[in-house]
């Protein structure tokens, strides 16, 4: 690993200690009391000692390595650990940098692998060099030899979208949840104070409403800022963030499910924002904020032939009895390749799953529902989340399980394998 790497370590006393304090502060501030000068001359170097000699030590017992089938990542002072990453078990390879990493020329390596709770990661590697490895490891899983794809290199990307900062903080402001936070940020402490007169009980409740309200403002604008998606043979590429920067790939054929969310605000622009649901994989968002047609060209990319209609059957009138006012939200429309579900009134949210993601459909029915002749009917995605189309006519739905059980089935024997690019495709995208 890069020789900068003991520093991600080094603090790890350092945080342990602070932990404690925080725990229990009056024992701490105790014990800090009873220091004396000399002492706290001689813990303090011994400290920053001790965490430099911790964080030389992990650097120095991690190694990678690649081979012809596996990326094998040994870690462990005490307890050995070694990963073996089937390269074609690989969905993502993102690259990262925190602000100091940038600094220094290092980036980290996360990669998703298909089955796996967690990210593995190679931590840090120089600039080029972790890129260059994503290169190969990506080479690697599309099916290259290996003794030809260190000599592949990046794949091009083509840049599709480009979120400019200034409609990204414009979008935030007509956000609900963003006002929502920080009017809970004042009341809620205020109230507090009113009632207790105690500055303690303030604190600890307005503190945590203050970093949530900041989280969903100025967090999300430089998480999100300078937001771009190109296309490239490896899949579309996202690059965004302000302070730490990370590029990440959205690997073609391991999307489950793709929603397109319209807050109440962002109507009358025009505007829409695009999440994703890719199995085993933390990548949540693809675009998060764009007009409706960009981002439904995105959407035609990620899933092939999907198509979008203008407009869903909605349901039956008699659905208000069971979800008054909010029934209104509710839609279906089914295409030749997805089943798409619409829900929310204030804030619309389309989902869209490709028939041959779909894992099993159920139909259930509540005793009103069923009183009023509707169902739902749940349709369920290898990324363990559901789509469901709210209070369908009860004969409908009976029929929508069945006739999406036999789309499913005709899908997965149609659908093309998940596989990061084809041959031909790699070839000539390399040159």
């Amino acid at each position: 690993m890069h020789p900068v790497t003991p520093l991600r370590r080094t603090w790890a006393p350092v945080a342990v200690l602070a932990g404690w304090a925080a725990h229990d502060p009056a024992q701490t501030q105790e014990q800090l009391t009873r220091l004396t000068a000399t002492t706290v001359l001689v813990a303090l170097p011994a400290l920053l000692l001790g965490g430099a000699l911790y964080g030389f030590l992990t650097w120095w017992f991690t190694h990678f390595a690649v081979t012809s089938t596996e990326l094998r990542i040994r870690t462990g002072l005490v307890f050995r650990r070694t990963a073996h990453i089937r390269l074609d078990r690989l969905q993502a390879v993102d690259v990262t940098q925190p602000l100091l990493a940038r600094v220094a020329g290092v980036a980290k390596l996360k990669l998703d692998v298909i089955g796996a709770d967690k990210k593995d990661e190679l931590a840090y590697l120089g600039e080029d060099e972790a890129r260059a490895l994503r290169a190969e490891l990506l080479a690697r899983a599309a099916g290259f030899a290996p003794e030809t794809a260190h000599q592949v290199g990046e794949a091009p990307a083509r840049r599709l979208l480009h979120v400019p900062p200034a409609v990204l903080a414009v979008s935030l402001l007509l956000t609900g949840a963003t006002w929502a936070s920080l009017a809970a940020a004042v009341v809620v402490p205020s109230l507090l104070w009113w009632v207790t007169h105690s500055v303690w009980t303030v604190l600890a409740t307005g503190l945590p409403l203050l970093g949530a309200a900041g989280a969903s403002s100025v967090g999300r604008f430089v998480t999100d800022y300078d937001w771009a998606v190109g296309e490239s043979p490896d899949g579309l590429r996202i690059d965004h963030g302000l302070l730490d920067r990370t590029h990440e790939t959205v690997p073609p054929g391991r999307v489950q499910t793709v929603r397109i969310v319209e807050p109440l605000l962002w109507r009358r622009r025009g505007w829409v924002r695009v999440e994703l649901d890719v199995a085993g994989s933390a990548n949540s968002v693809l675009v998060p904020v764009a007009p409706r047609d960009v981002a439904e060209s995105l959407v035609a990319r990620v899933l092939p032939g999907a198509v979008v209609p203008d407009a869903l059957s909605r349901a039956p009138r008699r659905a208000g009895w069971c979800v008054p006012v909010w029934w209104r939200g509710y839609g279906l429309a089914i295409t030749d390749t997805v089943f798409i579900a619409r829900y929310g009134l204030l804030r619309r949210s389309l989902a869209i799953v490709p028939h041959a993601k779909v894992q099993s459909v159920r139909l259930r029915q509540g005793p009103w529902a069923r009183f009023k002749s509707l169902a739902d009917v749940h349709v369920d995605t290898g990324a363990d989340k559901t789509v469901t189309a709210r209070l369908r006519d009860a004969g409908e739905a009976a029929t929508l399980l069945q006739s999406q059980a036999d789309r499913s089935r005709t899908g997965r024997r149609e659908a093309r394998p998940d596989r990061w690019m084809a041959q031909g495709e790699t070839t000539g995208g390399h040159g």
